[in-house]
């Protein structure tokens, strides 16, 4: 089992920046591909970035790519997403995953965390 624990949500003004972080515990973390995703109200659970378990290869979805980063940090046991010139768009409950393998589907990752909302007003 893995547990995961996503912080650093909050209300910002459109083009802030805000770093979510994802904090695992239980099985070894740096074994496992991370993801995150996020879903706005009335809307599917969409992709937003993965990272393979030694950071070595990272994807953004079109949408946030330039803007987004993923990254981790196996020691301290954490994930990050850094999210720059932030858009109303961004609106969404933002949720980290640990998986075998990483990738943009959701059905790759069998841990998630309860999520983090971010609220970016224009």
């Amino acid at each position: 089992q893995v547990q995961l624990v996503e912080s650093g949500g909050g209300l910002v003004q459109a083009g802030d920046s805000l770093r979510l972080s994802c904090a695992a515990s239980g099985r070894t973390f740096s074994s496992y591909a991370m993801g995150w995703f996020r879903q706005a109200p009335g809307k599917e659970r969409e992709f937003v970035a993965a990272i393979s378990w030694n950071g070595g290869s990272t994807y953004h979805a079109d949408s946030v790519k330039g803007r987004f980063t993923i990254s981790r940090d196996n020691a301290k046991n954490t994930g990050y997403l850094q999210m720059n010139s932030l858009k109303p768009e961004d609106t969404a409950v933002y949720y980290c995953a640990a998986g075998r393998t990483h990738g943009s589907s959701s059905r790759r990752y069998d841990y998630w965390g309860q999520g983090t909302q971010v609220t970016v007003s224009s």
